[in-house]
């Protein structure tokens, strides 16, 4: 149900009793938001995080229907895991920077690939790595098995080891040339293809964190004694719940609206029309999380800043609250994206 609404869904049981055909954004949206509500960012990705932007090239892009079928059912029983390898240590929002190289065998049945990833969500226990690489004329994508020649190792996040965050390394790995996804050095539109989506996802994970801390700070509020009343008769933390909650209010509205649109719209039509209105809204949702970490934690006070207790929520966000303003593309990318989307559809008479 993560993965949006699509064939995948045929033959499943999904939650609440809803029909695969009927199925829409909205659906998908809430479940999202709800598992935000288990105050495990970490987890929260390693819920199968990897599995929501790593598989749909593979469902998409895969020519291999054996494989791709194989594929599909073990991730979705939950026997195997899949993760996306796109960033390196010298490529994150610079996809087309990325160094790692994929040369064909002479007898031109594998893939000889060789290279590094870094900060792949669950790449640490993956068994399938949906790879960007440098082949002879350009980009491809590759689904790699792990295997001889793979090797992952921990990275130490802020948020704690629950994603799984990886530095792997390809080292003279075979892929069958089977596993090319999309076609031979035309790897950009398979690499950018879950893009929106992707960025939709942590972009309602983000509002509904913030949403979250809000809702602590009432509670906080108005039951926090100090100076002979309650937190919440002071002016000053009354204009703080007003700003969180104003911040909150326009971000999950605007969220929504775009979802609707989604839900009217050929994939087609939303790679067109919303990749710029995704962008961002991403943007504009990990701005508001900034000023209500900030804000929650004054109003928190001590608590704000310890990892148990009342304050564990706030402390937490405030701690993990920027993976969203970096992963996917940063602020900074994704607010350019945006404004050449817009320009690119203007009328040429205006040039």
């Amino acid at each position: 149900m993560r993965l949006g609404p699509g064939k995948h869904l045929e033959g499943y049981k999904l939650i609440g009793g809803i029909e695969p055909k009927e199925f829409n954004y909205f659906h998908e949206l809430v479940l999202n938001q709800e598992l935000v509500r288990t105050h495990g960012r970490a987890c929260n990705d390693g819920f199968l995080g990897g599995m929501v932007i790593g598989l749909p090239p593979v469902l998409n892009f895969c020519r291999n229907t054996v494989l791709r079928d194989r594929v599909m059912r073990e991730c979705f029983s939950g026997e195997k895991s899949i993760c996306l390898a796109i960033s390196e240590a010298f490529a994150g929002s610079d996809v087309a920077a990325i160094r790692t190289t994929a040369v064909k065998s002479a007898d031109g049945t594998h893939y000889i690939v060789n290279g590094t990833k870094k900060w792949i969500t669950n790449g640490n226990w993956a068994d399938y790595f949906t790879t960007a690489v440098k082949t002879e004329k350009g980009y491809s994508v590759l689904l790699i098995e792990r295997g001889e020649g793979v090797e992952t190792e921990q990275i130490k996040t802020s948020y704690s080891s629950a994603a799984g965050t990886a530095f792997i390394t390809f080292d003279n790995v075979k892929v069958p040339v089977e596993n090319l996804l999309g076609k031979e050095h035309q790897g950009f539109p398979v690499i950018i293809s879950n893009f929106n989506h992707e960025r939709w996802v942590m972009a309602g994970a983000s509002i509904r964190a913030s949403r979250v801390v809000v809702e602590e700070c009432l509670k906080w509020a108005n039951q926090r004694r100090v100076f002979g009343g309650r937190l919440a008769d002071q002016p000053v933390i009354r204009g703080k719940l007003a700003k969180m909650t104003s911040l909150v209010d326009t971000r999950q509205s605007r969220l929504e609206a775009i979802t609707y649109q989604m839900c009217n719209m050929t994939y087609q039509q939303q790679a067109k029309s919303l990749a710029g209105p995704i962008a961002l809204l991403k943007t504009f949702i990990t701005r508001a999380a900034h000023e209500i970490a900030d804000e929650s934690v004054q109003v928190f006070g001590g608590r704000g800043i310890t990892k148990s207790g009342m304050g564990r929520v706030i402390e937490g966000f405030h701690r993990t609250y920027k993976f969203d303003a970096v992963l996917g593309g940063s602020e900074e990318i994704l607010s350019d994206l945006a404004v050449r989307q817009a320009f690119k559809n203007f009328p040429k008479s205006m040039l």
